[in-house]
Order: structure tokens, then sequence, then C-alpha cells
């Protein structure tokens, strides 16, 4: 899943798409670099973010969608809003996913939205908001798997209470929703448990802060830029997929389609392997 930010102020490419013939030459950048599908967002959910009204974000994407689609027909799109007005309109524009990142908690009507487009929905965890983030208390590393399972449980019960069908359900942790710093590794190390909610799992660790602070002692003891996490973020990709991740919310694409390449053929030689000794011990 490519990221194609329609933003002025989003964390790491913040004003580079906003103009639609820059939004559409990058998604057509990420589409031959491997891209299955584009999330194409108008609203920063970076911390402290300025919220924006739904018609200043319909505003940013749907003449980007309508472009994409035009250039490239077919394309899987999907919009990241929390927006339920936002996600009509994407979708009646040509987007077939809502990528929610409140896990319809921000918007009571999201659920009932998506229930009546028949749309895929991704349902993030987020703990609090962007505006709230910084003053969060911290969790401790034991209780940090047990939170976001909790809040994903009720996320999927309020979209098939609102009417969504399980089958068009992917889950995301949210790496940095309301998870600081070494936060975010205690839920990358218990990736594997998401895999008792029985559904598709997204992992979106691209460029995020957490990954910076680790790799301060290489850049002088700050945190390395948003461009300089790529081998980073290749490293809790290829984490991910080894723990079961189906899809790989990514700026890089062609890292991620690489990593997650090598990856799969692990996970494919572990299949064949246990194939054999199954075989060998009848």
């Amino acid at each position: 899943m490519g990221i194609l930010n329609v933003t002025p102020d989003s964390f790491s490419d913040g004003g580079q798409f906003l103009a639609v013939d820059a939004a559409v030459a990058r998604a057509v950048a990420m589409l031959d670099e491997g891209a299955h599908i584009l999330d194409i967002g108008g609203e920063s959910t970076r911390p402290n973010a300025t919220p924006l009204t739904a018609d200043e974000e319909q505003a940013r994407v749907l003449p980007v969608i309508e472009a994409v689609l035009r250039e490239r027909p077919g394309t899987a799109i999907s919009i990241d809003t929390f927006h339920a007005a936002t996600a009509r309109r994407a979708v009646a524009a040509g987007a077939e996913i809502v990528n929610d990142v409140s896990g319809f908690t921000w918007d009571a009507e999201m659920a009932g939205a998506c229930a009546e487009l028949r749309c895929g929905v991704v349902l993030m965890h987020s703990r609090g908001t962007p505006q709230e983030w910084a003053t969060l208390p911290p969790i401790p590393p034991q209780e940090v798997m047990p939170t976001v399972l909790a809040g994903l449980r009720e996320s999927i019960f309020a979209a098939q209470q609102g009417g969504v069908a399980r089958e068009r359900i992917v889950l995301d942790p949210g790496f940095g929703f309301g998870k600081i710093g070494e936060e975010n590794y205690a839920l990358l190390a218990g990736f594997e448990e998401l895999r008792q909610l029985g559904l598709p799992v997204l992992s979106g660790t691209s460029r995020k802060g957490f990954l910076a602070l680790t790799l301060a002692p290489f850049y002088g003891g700050s945190a390395a830029s948003a461009e300089a996490r790529v081998h980073a973020t290749t490293a809790a990709n290829v984490a991910s997929v080894l723990a079961g991740a189906h899809i790989l919310r990514v700026h890089d694409v062609r890292a991620a389609a690489e990593s997650a390449a090598v990856a799969n053929a692990i996970l494919q030689s572990l299949l064949d392997l246990d194939q054999r000794e199954s075989h060998a011990k009848r």
C-alpha cells in the first residue's frame, strides 16, 4: 500500500504532492515500483496536527482520486479518512477501501456509511487523538498488546454492529498512534498476537518517529530525518511480514516490495519444511 499524502503538513512528505499533477506522477511511480493499493489522504494525523473540515479534506483528495483513475484505470484506491462524509464521496469517485485511523471511533456515522458503501475497511487502533498524544501517560510494555487488542475488538464490534461484513475488514495496530517510543517495539515484538483476532493485518511502520530515535547514534545523537529511515523501515517491514502482516503501508514502495519478497520466501521455505516433515512422519 503506497502512501500518497496530499497535505501541506504530513510528517514525512507534507507539501510535496499538493498539486494534482504532482500527486498523479507520484501515484504512477509507486504503482510502477510494485504498489498494489494507493492510500490517499488529505488530512495529516501527525502529533498536534491542525484538524480539517470534511469539505477541506475532500477538496484535496477527490480531484486526485479522479485524476489517478483517469491515468491508471482499475487502480485499487484507499481513502485515508475518519470522516464519513469524505468516505462517501471518495468511494463515489472510485475508492474501494476506507482506511480509518480512528477505528470508527471519531465519527459515529462511519460504520453505517461503510456498510452502505460495501467497501473494504481498515480499522486502526489509535490511543487518543493527535492533539492528546503529547500528554498521554506511558503504557507499561506488558500492557501494550492487551491495550491494542482490546481496542481493535471494540472497533470490530462497532463495524459489525453497523453492518460491515467481517470479510471486508483489515486491522492495523496503529504504530505511533498514541504509542510513544519503545511502546512501538513492544507492539512489533507482539505482532503475532494479532492473529488471534482472525482478520488480515496491515503494518504501518514506514518512517515512523520511533525508528528515528533508534537510529540517533548513527546521526550524531539526533533523530534521523524521515528520508534517512528507509533501512530501518525495511527491517520493521520484514519483522512484520514474518509475524503475519498481510499489507505493508509504506512511503518507499520499491524497498518494501523487495523486502516483502524476501520475507515471503522465508515463510514459504518454512512451510515447505513443515510439509516435508509431516509427510515423512506418515
